[in-house]
């Protein structure tokens, strides 16, 4: 245990450097935007993310006009209300976007941190979960890495990560009041954790379906032990007293607690009514709550803006029939429904990484996706870095995800500016960054469940 101490001890100066020197970088590039010319790349700001367009709601206010006309604005007014006077104080001799980047700069750190606090939750979870079934010594053979120290240098310093601060766009807020939605129910404080997921859910809408790895973690905490690991332990418990206990363990283990859970929607009423009740003072003058929700959350249902992004869905649309336009929208929503359930009974042990899974399908089918979405899926996925370190194919995926990071823009580049190709060299890389996307899920999800088995087998064996 000393030496484990020692070790921790040593580790965690290095951390806080690599953590210092992500800012420094971040606030060395926040000075040279117009050189990055960040802000128009589709795959950074989208038409609901963008700042940029935050920016023209926001003068569209200070003339007496609906931040929502022109259809220019489609995000939130409270997001409105905050970032909107940060976009117009200019601070002498220095670039007009400081004071939004470095609120962009807080947002990633604070991420960072919560996502180190989540991790150390989950590695503890993890730990007490191998010992509870004898598993002990497993440890003491093979070094368990400091994976949430990994997750949270992974979501600094991923150039996604970064690209997406330094923007100007919004997904960095966005990103981390679902990180302190998780943050909040892993600690089972459902206060924190009802705030961040209807602030989130409020920005962007497909955090919604976080809700159930939400509930999941409040009711049985960080990493819940899979009663069917113990089951075949049942007819030797009298012969076997080492099984014994463990089946005893099972016993006492703790059931699902549903008064966080149901203080969780009390909260969930009182954030939602608070809210809403802000939004409707903000557009008492603009069409109430039925114009906001009709530019924002409709435009994102509707797929209205059909301009070239990372995904698929604008490609589609503009090629599809009006005729069927409805249908393929209710198949494209309903897609991601449908595979809510069915994750939620194989994966309800583990609710983080229910999460991870959550975020990386939401990323691939909605409709205005950016790099943003991918940074804080893998950033959740770094916190399995001990169960996945069996993953296959994870070096093609990482070539991959670089390949379409690379090549993005200079097909976007081919097709708008210099007109040597047209809108499928763009679309060929959204769909290559699809099918990556795809095959990262499969794989991490395979990974998860032959871990679990590979854990029922050593119990077995003991």
């Amino acid at each position: 245990m000393k030496e484990e101490e020692k070790k921790n001890m040593k580790t965690k100066p290095h951390f806080w450097r690599w953590a210092v020197a992500s800012v420094i970088f971040r606030l060395v590039l926040i000075y040279f935007p117009k050189n990055l010319n960040l802000a128009t790349r589709p795959e950074v700001s989208t038409p609901v993310t963008s700042l940029r367009r935050l920016a023209e709601g926001y003068w569209l206010t200070q003339s007496s006009m609906s931040p929502y006309a022109g259809s220019m604005y489609h995000g939130s007014p409270l997001l409105l209300s905050v970032l909107g006077p940060l976009t117009m104080k200019k601070i002498e001799g220095q670039p007009y976007h400081l004071l939004c980047s470095f609120v962009s700069v807080i947002a990633d750190f604070i991420s960072a941190m919560l996502i180190r606090a989540i991790g150390l939750k989950l590695r503890m979870a993890y730990c007490e979960r191998l010992k509870s079934l004898g598993l002990g010594k497993l440890f003491e053979i093979s070094e368990i890495l400091p994976s949430e120290d990994i997750a949270a240098l992974v979501y600094l310093w991923n150039p996604l990560t970064i690209v997406t601060c330094v923007g100007f766009n919004t997904t960095p807020v966005e990103n981390l009041f679902i990180i302190l939605s998780l943050y909040g129910a892993c600690i089972r404080v459902a206060p924190l954790a009802a705030f961040g997921w209807v602030v989130a859910s409020h920005l962007s809408l497909y955090p919604t379906i976080l809700i159930i790895p939400v509930i999941l973690l409040l009711g049985n905490g960080p990493d819940a032990t899979p009663r069917k690991l113990f089951l075949m332990y049942k007819k030797d418990e009298a012969d076997n007293s080492s099984k014994g206990r463990v089946v005893n363990g099972l016993s006492e283990q703790k059931k699902f607690s549903w008064r966080p859970v149901g203080l969780f929607f009390v909260w969930v009423l009182i954030w939602t009514l608070y809210t809403l009740v802000l939004c409707g003072i903000f557009m008492r003058n603009y069409g109430g709550l039925s114009e906001m929700f009709n530019r924002t959350y409709g435009f994102i249902l509707t797929v209205k803006d059909l301009s070239p992004n990372i995904g698929v869905l604008w490609y589609f649309f503009a090629e599809v029939f009006e005729f069927f336009r409805d249908f393929f929208l209710i198949v494209f929503h309903v897609n991601i429904l449908f595979m809510i359930l069915p994750l939620a009974i194989r994966l309800k042990h583990r609710p983080c990484f229910l999460a991870f899974v959550y975020m990386a399908i939401c990323s691939m089918l909605k409709p205005y996706p950016s790099v943003g979405d991918s940074a804080l899926y893998l950033a959740l996925l770094a916190l399995f870095f001990n169960e996945l370190a069996e993953m296959q194919f994870s070096f093609f995926l990482f070539c991959g995800f670089v390949g379409v990071s690379l090549l993005s823009p200079v097909m976007h580049n081919l097709w708008i500016w210099r007109g040597t190709g047209n809108a499928n060299f763009y679309f060929a890389t959204g769909m290559a960054y699809a099918c990556f996307q795809i095959i990262l899920v499969v794989e991490s999800v395979s990974a998860m469940l032959n871990h679990d088995r590979k854990i029922r087998k050593l119990v077995a064996a003991t």
